[in-house]
């Protein structure tokens, strides 16, 4: 079995849950996903089966959620399922106030992970340092949100705004509620997340655990996960030379130095990917990830 999945991710499971189910129900033990999804959170998680897990890295970066963040409430996990830690009852808070706040998290900026996250610090996942009781100062990192937008707004003692977001790899949403409710003065946490975009898959497009059980035969092949990529094909003797490490010249290409290209033959085969390097003025073809299929 060789390609992708766009799973629909159910709540409550975590994304290891879902990587064994599908090992369970495609009966292969080589599978791997794109970008974990905390367990509260549904949408899509990207799977790729077979040596498609090679080419994880290869897929689109820039993802997308619909989140709604409870304001007024402060949670020690950043989202609903944790304790909360400080409450603010903020009735009188409206749309119209909080809208010029959402501006100063529009482009390249610095996020300070949740502490119950999976990042490693000192050999330890964050999470495990937190269950006991352990504080560590987490370090900020740079992360980039391209598009925020104001889908709904519902009002009451412990208001919820509903937003869409378009953002970077990287990018934490339950800090994002946090940091918004403490520029806010009242506090945040994150009450729902589904990601609706990952690795170019879009959630429209998704699948559930239920539709892969009675249809298991649907992967998604390299040529559509990779459209991103310029492709360049093979005739039968540069095959040859792709699977024998040679080097192989490009007489003609529209492709700059350094970029990613995706290799096929002319039958269509996945071949791999491949940097397009150049050397004495010559173009040709540097193997990243060669597939044997």
């Amino acid at each position: 079995m060789f390609g992708f999945l766009n799973l629909n991710k159910p709540p409550d499971w975590t994304s290891h849950d879902c990587v064994a189910k599908v090992r369970k129900i495609l009966k292969t033990k080589r599978v791997g996903h794109g970008g974990t999804l905390d367990p509260m959170a549904t949408g899509v998680l990207p799977i790729a089966v077979g040596t498609a897990t090679r080419l994880l890295p290869y897929l689109p970066e820039n993802k997308a959620y619909r989140a709604k963040i409870q304001l007024g409430l402060s949670t020690d996990t950043d989202d609903i399922t944790g304790k909360a830690i400080a409450t603010c009852p903020c009735a009188d808070l409206t749309l119209e106030a909080v809208k010029p706040y959402l501006a100063e998290f529009i482009g390249n900026i610095t996020q300070i992970p949740p502490m119950y996250s999976a990042i490693h610090k000192d050999g330890r996942r964050l999470y495990e340092l937190a269950r006991k009781g352990a504080i560590i100062a987490v370090e900020p990192r740079q992360v980039k949100i391209d598009q925020i937008t104001v889908l709904g707004w519902l009002k009451g003692e412990f208001p919820q705004i509903e937003l869409d977001i378009h953002c970077g790899s990287g990018t934490y949403i339950r800090s994002l509620a946090r940091d918004l409710g403490k520029v806010l003065a009242v506090g945040g946490t994150l009450a729902s997340l589904t990601r609706t975009e990952s690795c170019g898959f879009q959630l429209a497009d998704s699948i559930n655990l239920e539709a892969l059980m009675a249809h298991s035969e649907g992967l998604i092949s390299p040529r559509i996960a990779l459209a991103h990529l310029d492709w360049i094909s093979l005739t039968p003797e540069r095959v040859i030379d792709w699977f024998h490490g040679r080097k192989i010249n490009l007489t003609d290409t529209n492709v700059m130095s350094g970029s990613l290209v995706a290799v096929e033959s002319l039958e269509a085969q996945f071949l791999g990917i491949a940097e397009i390097v150049v050397a004495e003025d010559e173009y040709y073809l540097q193997p990243k990830i060669v597939i044997q299929q």
